[in-house]
C-alpha cells in the first residue's frame, strides 16, 4: 500500500520560493506522480505530473516556467520546487499517485480522477 505524505508548504510573500516534498511508502519507484492544488471554494486543479522515470515532464499553462517538478527515485521523493510566487498560487497543494503509465501527452496526465493515490495536502499561502 502507497501512502503519500507532503511537506514544506508555509507562507512567502509574491516573489518568493517555497520547495514541497512528496515522501512516498511502499513500493511506488514506478508509480506516475503529480501535484494538483484546490483554492477555498475552487475544484482541485492540475499543476505538475512526472513519470516513473522523471523524464517526462508536465506543467499546467499558469506555473509553467516558473514551477519545476522532480523525483528523487533513491529516497522515494517527489519535489515541486516553486519560484516567483503569485497571489494565486496560494492554495492546498496535494501529492497524487497512480501505477498506470499515460501515453505521452494524453490528457490522463491532468485528471484527479487518474491518481488513486493522495497524501493529505500542504497549505501554500503568498501575500503581498
Amino acid at each position: 500500500q502507497v501512502q503519500l505524505v507532503e511537506s514544506g508548504g508555509g507562507d512567502v510573500q509574491a516573489g518568493g520560493s517555497l520547495r514541497l516534498s512528496c515522501a512516498a511508502s511502499g513500493r511506488s519507484f514506478s508509480y506516475t506522480m503529480a501535484w494538483f492544488r484546490q483554492a477555498p471554494g475552487q475544484e482541485r486543479e492540475f499543476v505538475a505530473a512526472t513519470d516513473w522515470s522523471g523524464s517526462r515532464t508536465y506543467y499546467a499553462d499558469s506555473v509553467k516556467g516558473r514551477f519545476t517538478i522532480s523525483r528523487d527515485k533513491d529516497k522515494n521523493i517527489l519535489n515541486l520546487q516553486m519560484n516567483s510566487l503569485k497571489l494565486e498560487d496560494t492554495a492546498v497543494y496535494y501529492c497524487a499517485a497512480t501505477p498506470n503509465w499515460f501515453l505521452v501527452d494524453s490528457p490522463n496526465w491532468y485528471s484527479s480522477s487518474q491518481y488513486e493515490v493522495w497524501g493529505q495536502g500542504t497549505q501554500v499561502g503568498v501575500s503581498s
